[in-house]
């Protein structure tokens, strides 16, 4: 009997950010702004980072990878949210859904290990500047790359095998604007013990790891810049240091407050909230805090688009 019950569903249903029907149009507009926005200058940092001989350094090569996500990571999210707007057909095929979720999980994963990676740079940079060269190789650098992508790949299909393999029947609404985790169990029929044990196993491993990396970091790079005897070099160490801290404490509390934590204080507009704000706010202000606090990034981009009036 209770396999009659049990539905193998084609479509999923995602939820729109609101059902108003005046804030609608409003709403696509901003997000499509905030997308365009994102792609723009992301794009820009890449372009800059790819054709400036000054830039071709571990921090900028970490810093366009950091680029690069950012890019995917509305992507996977911002268009099929958009077209719901547009269409107001909220179906997504157990396919799409299950690629989405790959995608993002993927995507986020990958730049939790990133940023650890780019405050451990920085430690290198700021505390050991003489090894710098030979600790942070252009292999070294290359290395470290492929092992967070690919990381950030087996975490995510991990995830989703465990995820999609749960048996779903009854209501197929998801309570989010794109097909997560905590949604995705919520519909399940079946027990979501196993899966849950370990996204909330990983989450903690991989938010605690990366956050130890970076606390302990930047431990050393206060400690060492507190010690230069030159006004100038800490202000410059602060000013690069804190762009990173400052994308750290944007994506890594979104993130930690969205996975690490059980399924049974789930709440659907809060998620819609918080994902909102590193799924697509984050992504858009990366670009400005490391533009906007970084000469050479600025100055490349003049470069590139020649707007010399800046100078």
């Amino acid at each position: 009997m209770e396999k009659v019950n049990v539905t193998l569903m084609k479509d999923f249903y995602l939820t729109e950010l609101s059902d108003l029907p005046e804030v609608r149009i409003s709403l696509f507009v901003m997000i499509l702004l905030i997308y365009l926005v994102t792609l723009a200058g992301n794009g820009a940092i890449l372009l800059a980072i790819g054709t400036d001989d000054h830039l071709q350094t571990p921090m900028y090569f970490f810093l366009s990878n950091l680029s690069l996500l950012d890019i995917l990571c509305p992507t996977v999210t911002v268009p099929k949210m958009l077209q719901i707007f547009l269409s107001e057909d909220k179906r997504i095929s157990f396919m799409g859904c299950m690629l989405q979720l790959f995608f993002l999980i993927d995507v986020v994963g990958t730049e939790i290990f990133l940023l650890a990676v780019m405050a451990y740079d920085r430690y290198v940079a700021i505390c050991s500047p003489l090894h710098y060269t030979s600790i942070m190789s252009k292999q070294v650098c290359a290395q470290l790359t492929a092992w967070i992508w690919l990381l950030g790949f087996i975490n995510s299909m991990v995830h989703t095998s465990l995820t999609f393999s749960l048996s779903f029947c009854g209501m197929n609404k998801i309570n989010q604007y794109y097909c997560d985790l905590h949604p995705m169990m919520a519909l399940s029929c079946s027990s979501t013990f196993v899966p849950e044990l370990v996204l909330l196993l990983v989450a903690s491993i991989i938010g605690s790891g990366a956050f130890l990396v970076t606390l302990i970091s930047y431990i050393y790079i206060i400690s060492a810049v507190l010690h230069m005897h030159s006004a100038e070099g800490r202000r410059k160490a602060f000013s690069t240091c804190g762009s990173h801290l400052t994308v750290v404490c944007l994506f890594y509390g979104a993130t930690i407050a969205t996975y690490a934590r059980s399924n049974s204080t789930y709440s659907p507009k809060q998620d819609r909230i918080i994902s909102m704000l590193y799924g697509v706010v984050t992504p858009m202000l990366n670009p400005m805090i490391y533009s906007l606090r970084n000469k050479e990034v600025k100055r490349a981009l003049v470069k590139v688009f020649r707007l010399k009036r800046f100078y």
